[in-house]
């Protein structure tokens, strides 16, 4: 339940888990940290092959709308291959995309090889979510705390690899990223047993059925719009800042260990005491203020306004995957699959959205559009709040059943 102590020892603890779980996580760690691997060497990736920012930025563009449409198929392909084999699938496009992206001779096959990325990162993220849950000591709790620290994690790690990388090469961050990954590939081989195949095999059209679901629906709407402010953040910070890499790798890894400690220490405790909706809503609207100071301060108050900006993702971030999990009655894969096709859109648009509007007006209305955005978010669960606690309250019966623990209960 929100709120519990992930670092009890008893059985339930984040840390007393299978070497399975230990090893996708592991791996899951260096997935998220190909996301922001990028943003310390996004200028010098523009300087080195003479692009535009909004060039640059399709970079992530490519990413996430592969990400999301694959979405669509995760689901399909683990339920036939089991989870096992995609999640190995995904490391091994990994590895080649990402190796294939350091040796780039332009902007487009970069471009290119970014969106193979973002298929087997996809094939990926997604599985290792369902093979923890599954995997995990504890019940789903414990299982998706383990991979929010995982995600947090990557995210710090990764602007720093991409710094220290990065200051010799831009083309090092990728080919690091693409030994990373083949390491974890040797760790999921290796103590990762095949778990049983779901009795019911998904269809391609499942995660869009799953939207149908009232309460789904309404945490992907208020999700996509978060996401739009979390990716400009990610993707647009960095020009604006125009920072060395160790220092740009520097702010990010202060803000992903901000991002760590919130959606895994913090979040809990304060869903246990005011409540998830109430602690989103909050978070959202205070994530909105920081952007507009972000967007409107100096460079110092820039600088300190992106690192603060990881404690609300941080806590976003938890509170999102426990409501796209627990406020439906579909399967969890599914269900993150559908959630997650529809949030990826919006980390596919602010990168290339955001220094689209800059050009079309000036370096502050990127950050106020964001701020727009994350507050439609807040709405969007203000508006729903009565019907997503009596949806979430209803399952709960369920998913205690299934997994010993409720995965999402609001006062």
């Amino acid at each position: 339940m929100p709120g519990a102590d992930p670092f009890d020892q008893g059985a339930g603890s984040i840390l007393r888990q299978p070497k399975a779980v230990w090893a996708t996580a592991g791996a899951s760690v260096v997935a998220f940290m190909g996301i922001g691997l990028v943003d310390p060497i996004l200028p010098s990736i523009a300087k080195g092959l003479e692009a535009t920012p909004s060039q640059v930025s399709l970079l992530f563009t490519s990413y996430f709308l592969i990400t999301a449409v694959a979405m669509l198929i995760t689901g399909f392909v683990s339920s036939r291959i089991g989870g096992r084999k995609t999640l190995l699938t995904g490391l091994a496009l990994v590895v080649v995309f990402a190796a294939l992206s350091g040796t780039s001779s332009s902007v487009a096959e970069l471009v290119g090889f970014r969106a193979g990325w973002g298929l087997g990162n996809a094939l990926f993220v997604s599985t290792s979510l369902a093979v923890i849950v599954g995997a995990a000591a504890g019940g789903s709790a414990a299982a998706i705390l383990l991979y929010e620290s995982a995600l947090g994690l990557g995210m710090a790690c990764g602007p720093l690899l991409g710094a220290l990388l990065g200051n010799a090469s831009w083309r090092y961050p990728f080919f690091g990223t693409a030994a990373l990954m083949a390491i974890g590939f040797i760790c999921i081989t290796a103590f990762l047993k095949e778990q049983p195949k779901p009795a019911k095999k998904t269809s391609l059209l499942d995660p869009v059925k799953a939207l149908g679901h009232g309460g789904l629906a309404s945490v992907a709407a208020s999700a996509f719009f978060y996401n739009y402010a979390f990716f400009t953040i990610l993707a647009f910070t960095p020009f604006v800042l125009n920072m060395t890499p160790y220092k740009s790798g520097a702010v990010f890894f202060a803000w992903g260990l901000l991002l760590a400690v919130f959606s895994v220490l913090v979040a809990p405790r304060l869903q246990k005491r005011f409540g998830s909706l109430n602690v989103l809503g909050a978070s959202l609207v205070l994530l909105a203020v920081d952007l507009l100071i972000l967007g409107y301060g100096n460079h110092t108050t820039a600088i300190v306004c992106t690192i603060v900006s990881g404690a609300f993702i941080g806590m976003n971030n938890t509170v999102y995957t426990e409501l796209a999990l627990g406020v439906s009655d579909a399967p969890r894969p599914v269900a993150s699959a559908g959630y997650n096709f529809v949030r990826w859109f919006a980390a596919a648009a602010a990168p290339y959205l955001a220094p689209k509007i800059e050009e079309w007006s000036n370096i502050h209305i990127p950050f106020v559009v964001a701020a727009v955005a994350a507050v439609v978010g807040a709405l969007v669960i203000w508006i729903r709040r009565t019907a997503l606690t009596h949806e979430a309250q209803e399952l709960e019966p369920k998913h205690a059943t299934e997994d010993g623990v409720a995965v999402f209960v609001d006062d």
